[in-house]
């Protein structure tokens, strides 16, 4: 599993696009490839947890939605994540 941590800006550009990286989102939660996603409380940032078998993986979902390089998102991190729990 892959954790993708994301910070925000007050772009206006990040809103507009927000509507249709939901819907990708949700279409890779249907395929299994998105366990959990979502904003901080505090709207700062966003936590994506990815269930992939490798780095090239996630990178092909991070190109292939262009929310991740709109004017104010930016990916803070990338790291493989090994559960023990749930």
């Amino acid at each position: 599993m892959w954790t993708v941590e994301l910070s925000f800006s007050d772009a206006p550009e990040r809103l507009a696009a927000r509507p249709a990286h939901r819907q990708s989102l949700t279409a890779l939660h249907g395929a299994g490839k998105v366990r959990q996603a979502g904003p901080y409380a505090d709207d700062s940032g966003a936590l994506i947890v990815l269930d992939l078998p490798s780095r090239e993986e996630v990178d092909a979902v991070l190109a292939a939605d262009p929310y991740f390089t709109t004017p104010g998102v930016t990916v803070v991190r990338v790291r493989e994540w090994v559960p023990f729990l749930g």
